[in-house]
């Protein structure tokens, strides 16, 4: 029990006497400090009582300054020492107390301010020791709930119990698993939002949330780029700092709990690729039987291929949103690990395709792409175009792209702007240096011609030249880019270099002046 003023009224032997009335009595004090400066207040952190003989209570000093600095800085208590520089209490300061807060003792000569110092000390001295050995108490009784075959729900159990609230373990999906009592597990639903958070930072992160009806802290469980599940401890008062360690300490235990699954976890992870890849042979008929051992089904045909990009820690996080987002909407799923993408397979005839491009909101920073429906036959392609498509999310603004889209944003969602204007520049130098040295306009020709599908006369009305020119700019250019402008593949890679995105002022002919 924390010491107070009140305590140290009650203790035999100190013999102190309470002068003031309306200053209160039982707020913990931090230390005993003596001082007869005017101003102690810098050598004060709050939580004192300080103890003087009054030295500083001088006819020119106003007593209200005094008492007003000592109850700004946090004084609990003032202890006037009796005797010597004041036979009695002053009035002043028993007044100005009251008014500001301050409890005012009387201290008789008889009492030496060392004998209230140890008081204190050994109060909070045995205070600590209690603390220490709840914590230590706590903590072997969670260790023993953690080794008995009722974990990790007798964990939670008494966890809740040890910190007089209730307490929730979350699984990865965000699914209460064990609630104590059981009306917590109804809380899982308001804490999605910091679970969905959490998931998305390597396990162990944690938050705290201050309500007006109570006060919830919420732990990640996990040791590496997975996280594993989520403890929530909730309790209608703040918590204390003991308190808070028996929490992080249950939180270790249940994480050791659920980091014995681990290998078998990287084991799986290395089977469901390979069982990926050989989806990606044609071998759907051989990869059916073995998810079957593993309690799983393949999605049925045709299906959609979803391509999730982002950190390991985004893509495990992902894995757990597929896997709740299947449990809602009771659809096979095949999803693994393939070149540092997540890769989802879902059949086209359901709804979890739409239902996952909610994913980047619930893991921030992923990435999110969805291929059109192929057959089994054509799962290389999809899961291609899933790629692609996911890459221009990660690129862009929008996180989630389904590779139609990317078909009616023509090919500049497909290039990267760098290697364009590289590849316009190589192909095209030299027509742009035949340009400059004055040979003609042949990179404005060239461009209105294949515009213009090589005809002549509409090529050369648009340019305001006779057709004849045209036509020896056109030769010229054939000439110089050693290139057979008749080849269908030759003009496509003109036409390209000539119009992407951030190619065209690299290309363009300069005017004369």
């Amino acid at each position: 029990m924390p010491v107070s003023i009140a305590t140290l009224l009650d203790t035999p032997g100190l013999a102190l006497r309470l002068h003031t009335t309306a200053a209160p009595v039982d707020r913990p004090v931090a230390w005993v400090h003596v001082s007869e400066l005017p101003d102690p207040t810098p050598f004060l952190e709050g939580g004192e009582l300080l103890l003087t003989t009054g030295l500083a209570l001088r006819a020119d000093q106003p007593v209200e300054a005094y008492v007003r600095r000592l109850a700004d800085a946090g004084v609990v208590g003032l202890g006037l020492g009796t005797g010597l520089s004041h036979s009695v209490v002053p009035a002043e300061l028993v007044s100005a107390a009251d008014t500001y807060g301050l409890a005012v003792v009387e201290v008789p000569r008889e009492t030496p301010f060392i004998a209230l110092s140890r008081v204190v000390s050994a109060t909070l001295a045995a205070d600590e020791y209690a603390t220490v050995s709840r914590i230590s108490a706590a903590q072997q009784e969670l260790t023993r709930a953690a080794l008995a075959p009722g974990a990790p729900a007798t964990v939670v159990e008494r966890l809740a119990r040890q910190v007089d609230g209730w307490a929730l373990l979350i699984d990865a999906d965000g699914t209460a698993l064990v609630a104590s009592p059981a009306s917590a597990g109804q809380r899982a639903g308001g804490l999605s939002g910091e679970v969905d958070r959490l998931r998305g930072l390597r396990a162990p992160a944690s938050a705290a949330l201050s309500r007006p009806e109570e006060t919830v802290l919420v732990q990640s469980l996990g040791n590496g780029p997975r996280t594993r599940g989520f403890l929530a401890v909730g309790r209608p008062r703040p918590f204390p700092a003991p308190d808070r360690h028996i929490v992080n300490g249950a939180a270790l235990l249940l994480t050791l709990r659920l980091e014995q699954s681990r290998a078998l976890d990287s084991a799986t992870a290395v089977l469901r690729a390979a069982l990926l890849r050989m989806l990606l042979a044609g071998e759907e008929a051989v990869v059916a039987p073995a998810l079957a051992a593993l309690g799983e089904q393949l999605p049925t045909g045709p299906v959609r291929a979803l391509s999730v990009l982002g950190t390991p820690e985004q893509r495990s996080a992902a894995v757990d949103v597929v896997a709740d987002a299947a449990a809602h909407a009771r659809e096979p799923l095949f999803s693994a690990e393939l070149d540092d993408t997540l890769i989802v397979l879902v059949a086209d005839a359901g709804d979890l395709a739409e239902r996952l491009v909610v994913l980047p909101e619930r893991v921030p920073g992923a990435a999110l792409g969805v291929s059109p429906p192929a057959s089994w036959a054509r799962l290389g392609a999809a899961v291609r175009q899933a790629r692609q498509a996911a890459e221009h999310s990660l690129a862009g603004v929008n996180r989630v792209t389904r590779f139609a889209d990317l078909a009616g944003q023509g090919l500049a969602p497909l290039v990267d702007p760098a290697r364009a204007r590289a590849f316009a520049e190589a192909l095209l130098a030299p027509l742009v240096a035949a340009d400059r040295a004055g040979a003609g306009e042949l990179v404005d020709s060239l461009r209105s011609w294949l515009a213009h599908h090589g005809q002549w006369e509409p090529a050369a009305a648009r340019l305001g030249v006779h057709r004849h020119t045209l036509r020896k700019r056109i030769r010229r250019a054939g000439e110089l880019l050693d290139r057979d402008l008749d080849s269908p593949g030759v003009r496509a890679e003109l036409w390209l270099a000539l119009h992407l995105p951030g190619t065209e002022p690299a290309v363009d002919t300069p005017r004369p002046e």
